[in-house]
């Protein structure tokens, strides 16, 4: 599932639930239980960068090759990085990923 994602291209696993929960400070308990349709609402709440800076955050790469794949400074890094986890924490992108917010 979601083999071909930017997820898979620099984490081994679908582990993005869990890191979702944890920026988001839900469990994933909370969280849509389709993979496939919250990483479809997760593509859609964040721009192409931002979910490539996530995925590769994720995925434990370090700060030097963060820079050299945006061509970010130390303090454009930091300025993203604070920027795409401020939005994954803010009530209106955060309540989205909520199982309670789909219909069944």
């Amino acid at each position: 599932m979601l083999e071909n994602s930017i997820w898979r291209q620099y984490n081994g696993e679908n582990s993005f639930r869990e890191k979702l929960a944890e920026f988001c400070k839900m469990t994933t308990v909370d969280l849509i239980s389709d993979d496939k349709v919250l990483y479809a609402l997760l593509k859609a709440k964040l721009t192409k960068k931002e979910m490539r800076l996530f995925a590769m955050d994720s995925a434990g790469l370090g700060n030097d090759e963060l820079k050299s794949t945006f061509s970010y400074s130390d303090e454009e890094l930091e300025q993203a990085k604070f920027k795409l986890y401020k939005k994954l924490k803010q009530d209106k992108v955060r309540l989205d990923f909520r199982s309670t917010t789909i219909e069944d």
